[in-house]
């Protein structure tokens, strides 16, 4: 037997009850989007790792004058291959060599002497001049050996992270082609392997900038299938993994979070969420699999300084890691093979990455921005009444859905549609999360936003 739920919504009219059962959470497909995924080329992807793995090391310490190795030859490759590819009508992409000065001191124990580092950063303009809002893709582009001070010896670093900086360049191919209406910045970044200096530097400036940073992508070692030890295959999943707790909160934010006890609902986990809904529905049979913690056992990477400063970052990485190409010196040793050289990436398998990257990126910058002041109101009763703003850029929504799940379930499950900017609901609080989220004319739709508990007066 169905359900009937009456739901009261309210618009510019009043108050008004309407039968309505709430639907499932389906995904739009957008034929331009669909498109655009399929341009991803694996051969593409192959070219731009082997050409960066050719230039024997790109440790950060490494030679920046010659032409053929080192950080500096990588850079300015990377940085020329970006300026050459077709920006589309309505828009303009700048590339840039960002300087910043490392130093050696006890929170840069990997730096030994003063460095100028450099990101290579491309800003592709967005087609709606109001439109403020920012997305951010990243790979690293230093590569490092058994001993992370080794500037000299060979460091292909083919998966770690040249793959990631192929997904960067590939998108940036295809999406300077085809703006988007907000600004996407493609960045390869130096320092990471050194302390996370490069995206440390870029996430400080773009906090300075009081830039509307809405999404961080960052795409870390995405090339690999086969784990190490075990022998496992995995092609058809990459992971995603976000913080819990938000790494920066305000103590309004904080006292919001604890009161909704939403451990598992940050702003980067919304992300998460958002970029495993869409993006499966443009692959066939690749999956994204979220991982509840900020990063793997342990570890870290170039999302961290920007979840730091309060921004929405992910990192995108392979399911299975192999131990023995990567963080490994190139050599023979009781006839294994270690070091991380290009003929271990599986190529189709960072194409497929570079496609989940890329339908999130599209449906985000063709959606609306996102819900603004969300409020739950507390009272007692069994109705949950929210409240909302409507988003200050991105294009202009047709309306809103607010989602639900049970207390126990990982993912948003069903949505309703409403016109207005308020809703009273026929669910318990006790019972549900809810979130928010703002949907344009095309069916697009912004990352959920959770609500701030205020008092009913």
């Amino acid at each position: 037997m169905k359900r009937c739920f009456i739901v009261w919504l309210t618009c510019g009219c009043g108050l008004f009850a309407m039968g309505q059962e709430p639907e499932p959470i389906l995904p739009v497909v957008d034929t331009e989007i669909a498109a655009r995924v399929g341009e991803v080329s694996a051969d593409s992807i192959e070219h731009y790792i082997r050409t960066l793995a050719a230039f024997e090391t790109r440790h950060s310490l490494s030679d920046t004058v010659s032409d053929h190795r080192g950080i500096g030859a990588a850079r300015r490759w990377v940085a020329a291959k970006l300026r050459s590819f077709k920006v589309g009508d309505g828009s303009t992409m700048h590339v840039s060599l960002d300087p910043f000065e490392v130093k050696p001191g006890p929170r840069t124990p990997r730096v030994p002497r003063p460095v100028v580092m450099k990101n290579v950063v491309a800003r592709l303009q967005g087609t709606n001049p109001a439109d403020t809002r920012v997305i951010l893709i990243t790979g690293h582009l230093d590569s490092r050996n058994s001993d992370v001070m080794d500037a000299e010896g060979v460091a292909p670093g083919a998966n770690d992270d040249a793959s990631g900086v192929a997904v960067v360049i590939e998108l940036a191919r295809i999406l300077a082609a085809h703006p988007l209406p907000c600004e996407v910045i493609f960045m390869a970044v130096q320092g990471e392997e050194q302390g996370l200096l490069g995206a440390r530097d870029m996430a400080g400036k773009l906090k300075q900038q009081q830039a509307n940073l809405v999404a961080v992508f960052n795409n870390d070692i995405v090339g690999n299938t086969l784990a190490s030890e075990t022998g496992k295959r995995n092609d058809r999943t990459v992971r995603i993994f976000s913080e819990m707790i938000p790494a920066y909160e305000t103590d309004e934010q904080a006292a919001a979070r604890q009161a909704l006890k939403a451990e598992n609902d940050s702003p980067s986990r919304q992300l998460a969420r958002y970029i495993k809904m869409v993006a499966e529905a443009y692959l066939d049979s690749f999956t994204v699999t979220l991982n509840a913690r900020p990063d793997r056992f342990l570890r870290g990477g170039d999302h961290t300084p920007f979840s730091q400063l309060g921004f929405s970052a992910v990192r995108v990485t392979e399911f299975h890691e192999n131990f023995m190409h990567q963080h490994q010196n190139v050599r023979v040793e009781e006839g294994n093979r270690y070091g991380d050289l290009p003929e271990f990436v599986d190529f189709p398998y960072a194409a497929n990455v570079a496609r989940v990257n890329l339908a999130a990126i599209a449906s985000l910058g063709k959606a609306p921005g996102a819900p603004e002041s969300v409020e739950l109101k507390i009272n007692l009763g069994n109705t949950t009444h929210l409240q909302w703003s409507a988003p200050t850029s991105g294009p202009p929504p047709k309306g809103y859905y607010v989602l639900l799940r049970e207390t126990f379930e990982p993912f948003w499950t069903h949505r309703f549609f409403v016109d207005g900017t308020s809703v009273a609901l026929p669910f318990s609080k006790d019972n549900y999360f809810f979130a928010v989220q703002a949907v344009g004319a095309d069916g697009h739709t912004s990352v959920p936003q959770m609500p701030v508990p205020v008092r009913d007066h």
